[in-house]
């Protein structure tokens, strides 16, 4: 069946084929976009392991913004350590089944969800046919919670390039691979 465009009408052509490029892609000090192919790969070398059962892909990093994007994959029934984000961070389900023991909602493919700064839960993934899979845009840091939901540590940037930077040298890809998803 041929596709047709959002109003329901058979596309003519691509109709910005004769459009000319910007000439001045970056304004001057700007750095280069990050394009990252194949963002939720089924290659698990590339999730760092947050806990047993839950591993981060990073995408993009900014250490002066202490803030990362990542792909949260569990293949199974998994979970993340209790904690709380005194910044917004926002998600996107790719995949699978997950959510927070503190809230009724369960995310599957396709929802989005923003997190209020002062919130703090406990993410545990589902057990469910695919794998789940999130982005993630966390502005750091988390503060790790105690069963009590007591602070109990700190997770911010710095901490999370040094795991990837020991994960990727541990399986092969290399720490150099972190600087690539800098900005």
């Amino acid at each position: 069946m041929p596709k047709t465009d959002f109003h329901g009408d058979m596309p003519k052509r691509e109709f910005w084929r004769d459009l000319k490029p910007i000439d001045q892609v970056f304004r001057p000090g700007a750095l280069p976009e990050a394009y990252i192919k194949d963002a939720p790969t089924d290659d698990e070398r590339y999730y760092v392991p947050f806990s047993e059962t839950v591993g981060s892909r990073p995408l993009w990093i900014s250490p002066s913004q202490n803030r990362w994007c990542d792909v949260l994959y569990a293949r199974a029934a998994g979970l993340v350590n209790r904690h709380y984000h005194p910044q917004a961070v926002f998600a996107y389900t790719i995949s699978g089944k997950w959510g927070y023991l503190e809230h009724e909602w369960v995310a599957t493919a396709g929802d989005w969800v923003y997190e209020a700064p002062g919130e703090a839960h406990t993410l545990v993934a589902y057990e469910h046919a695919e794998p789940m899979k999130v982005t993630f845009n966390v502005t750091g840091p988390l503060i790790w919670l105690d069963e009590n939901g007591d602070p109990d540590g700190t997770f911010d940037v710095f901490d999370y390039i040094a795991l990837c930077r020991e994960h990727y040298d541990k399986v092969g890809i290399g720490s150099s691979y972190i600087d690539s998803l800098m900005r």
